[in-house]
Order: C-alpha cells, then structure tokens, then sequence
C-alpha cells in the first residue's frame, strides 16, 4: 500500500505560481509512476501530467503544457507540480496518484492508489 499526502493548495490570484507537493510513503517510492489530477466542481476529473518512474520523462494535458511542471525527488519520496501563470480554470482540486506497473500514463484507472487531495483557487 502506497500512501500519498498532497500540500501546497491555497488561494492565489491570476499569474500567480504555486508548487504542490505529494509526499509518499508505505512502499518504494522509485517503482511507482506518479501523475497529478484536478477535478474542478461540477466537473469530472482531469489529467493534469505524470512522471515515469525515474523522473527522466513526463507528460502532460494541453491545459498545463508550458505553464505546469512536474518533478520528483525519489530521495524524499515526493512529487512536485510547479503550476506558473495561473488561470482561474485551474482552480480544482488536485490529486496525486501512483501506479505501480502503467508508469507514464494519463489514465486515472491505471492508477492504483490516490491522496486526498489539496484544494486550488485561482481569483480572476
């Protein structure tokens, strides 16, 4: 079991940056791929970007190409997002989560394990 603690929501105005940061613990932190979800209210949730398991890849949706960056620090088992100019349709709550065998991918079914979430909110 692999469990992940999201920090670093908070309110913040348009351009405006912020880095989220996911702790994990329970397992081998290296062997899980890690990707960052949002789910805005009223809507689904949406994939945000991920992180091969090294953290030598990543991927991300067109709404966080260019602004949003993703990173992992294996030795403090931690995954980052580094959200810059940020917009008022980013407000959400983002979710981290790891899979142990999909690595880089941007299906939430193919993860297995989920934080709580930390909470976004982006004024105009």
């Amino acid at each position: 079991q692999v469990q992940l603690v999201e920090s670093g929501g908070g309110l913040v105005q348009a351009g405006d940056s912020l880095r989220l940061s996911c702790a994990a613990s329970g397992r081998t932190f290296s062997n899980y791929g890690m990707g960052w979800f949002r789910q805005a209210p009223g809507k689904e949730r949406e994939f945000v970007g991920c992180i091969g398991r090294s953290g030598s890849s990543t991927y991300y949706a067109d709404s966080a190409k260019g602004r949003f960056t993703i990173s992992r620090d294996n030795a403090k088992n931690t995954v980052y997002l580094q959200m810059n100019s940020l917009k008022p349709d980013d407000t959400a709550v983002y979710y981290c989560a790891a899979n142990r065998d999909a690595g880089l991918t941007p299906r939430a079914r193919e993860y297995e394990h989920w934080g709580r979430g930390t909470q976004v909110t982006v004024s105009s």
